[in-house]
């Protein structure tokens, strides 16, 4: 049988499609007509195993070239001489190679796998595994605040107990023991969200770190576990904080260059505060109050129920002669805007942290550091002592602690407890068969209760039991 040649190959024309091409040693192919009208031909080394004759692709010309095919065929060839069969060696081959590659694949994973780090899955966890009100905005500011820029980097592989008990101890340096908590708590969930998936969850094979932690060992000594912020202003420091507010103006007014003088605080911020200790909400709910829902009319105050934590439901507020006064303040204000605090641009409402700011800026010494030291100096922000009561000896005073000293003024009028739970819109403790049929607002009873705490607190500030210098 003459030899065949890649010159005879590229000598076959369309016209012979279909015909058999053979070559020394049993091989042989057929040639083909591609869709494009070229050729190509398909080759075949035929051998007896078995006592059955069987075929073998030894590759297509012209992709491959004749001497690779004559090289293919040589080897089945080969295999036929030592009694294997061509095709099952051929078939053991590939199962090799598809081995070899998926074990290539399984290391190039794990060697990816081990290089995730703690910032890999805070960025999918704060994404799929978190939902919080404030859109996470909260949780990412603590964790690119206190969490990242020291354990970020680290693999989750050799995330210790060490690395999130030194996160921690930071905080409790700076007097953050409240926040160590809190933080031990988002670092939980995030821990265990990763425990349950892959590829986290063989990263955490020798256990998750989080678990061997005991937040007792880390809090200050002072602080206790069970105790909650108990911090209430006194009558004699809500008159104090009135005098505050006045001296600004003045200051700000009679400054010989009101351009280096230091600025008041914002009328709106006072008003929030007053409003604040004369309704007992929270920062939030008032930050995203809306001019559409403060009614002078009927002196009430909506609060819808997605602007409520937890979402509990729907407040209505009755705003005292206290209060009200307070209110039409901030509508000579922001009354151009449908927010009652608008953010700078108007498109949308401040955020609930810059009341907080604006009051804790301005009680810089009783605040630290993230290293626990001094607070460092801060662009744009004022920085000042101006809102440190009594010399400080009751410690710094936070927004939400006019919510607890509204409260527990309240209380002191004799209002009851129930009443009380409701004029803050709390979730009520007892029977949920009780909460599903016992639908009674109690509004003429928080209507009573806002009208005797606005009155109080006028009291106070009017120095009418100026006696009472440090009772509520």
């Amino acid at each position: 049988m003459p030899k065949l040649t890649h010159k005879y190959l590229l000598a076959i024309t369309f016209q012979q499609a279909g015909q058999l091409v053979r070559d020394e040693g049993g091989l042989f192919g057929r040639v083909r007509l591609k869709v494009d009208g070229t050729v190509s031909i398909p080759f075949y080394y035929r051998y007896r195993y078995g006592g059955k004759l069987h075929d073998i692709s030894c590759g297509t010309w012209p992709v491959d070239s004749l001497a690779q095919i004559r090289a293919k065929r040589d080897e089945a060839r080969g295999a036929t001489a030592a009694g294997i069969d061509p095709a099952t060696r051929k078939k053991v081959n590939r199962i090799e190679m598809q081995e070899a590659m998926l074990s290539k694949i399984a290391q190039t994973n794990a060697q990816r796998e081990a290089q995730l780090t703690v910032a890999d899955l805070f960025d999918l966890w704060i994404v799929n595994g978190v939902k919080r009100k404030d859109g996470n905005a909260d949780l990412k500011r603590r964790f690119t605040a206190d969490v990242l820029p020291s354990i970020g980097g680290v693999a989750i592989s050799e995330l210790s107990e060490h690395d999130l008990r030194e996160v921690l101890r930071t905080l409790v340096m700076r007097d953050a023991n409240r926040s160590a908590v809190m933080m031990l708590h988002s670092l939980k969930q995030m821990l265990g969200w990763a425990q349950k998936r892959q590829p986290w969850r063989r990263l955490l094979s020798e256990g998750n770190p989080v678990d061997l932690i005991d937040i007792r060992t880390i809090v200050s000594a002072a602080y206790d576990m069970n105790k909650v912020r108990e911090r209430v202003l006194s009558a004699a420091e809500i008159r104090e904080l009135q005098d505050i507010f006045k001296r600004m103006r003045v200051e700000y007014a009679t400054a010989p260059d009101r351009r280096v003088a230091a600025q008041p605080l914002e009328i709106a911020t006072e008003c929030a505060i007053w409003i604040m200790l004369g309704t007992m909400c929270r920062v939030g709910e008032l930050s995203m109050a809306r001019w559409e829902h403060v009614d002078f009319d009927l002196a009430e105050w909506f609060i819808p129920r997605e602007n409520v934590k937890d979402r509990v439901g729907n407040q209505t507020v009755h705003l005292s002669a206290f209060v009200m006064t307070q209110f039409r303040r901030l509508h000579e204000c922001t009354s151009e805007s449908v927010w009652c605090f608008p953010s700078r641009d108007d498109t949308k409402h401040i955020n609930a942290r810059v009341i907080t700011k604006q009051i804790s800026d301005r009680q810089t010494s009783l605040k630290h550091g993230r290293d626990g030291g001094p607070r460092a100096v801060m662009t744009h922000r004022c920085q000042d002592d101006r809102l440190v009561l009594q010399s400080g000896k009751n410690g710094a005073w936070t927004a939400h602690d006019l919510r607890r000293t509204g409260a527990t003024l309240m209380q002191s009028l004799g209002v009851t407890l129930d009443v009380i739970d409701r004029c803050q819109n709390h979730v009520l403790a007892g029977s949920k068969v009780r909460r599903h049929y016992l639908h009674y607002d109690y509004s003429r009873e928080k209507m009573e209760a806002w009208t005797l705490l606005g009155k109080r607190f006028q009291e106070i500030l009017d120095h009418q039991k100026s006696e009472e210098p440090d009772a509520v």
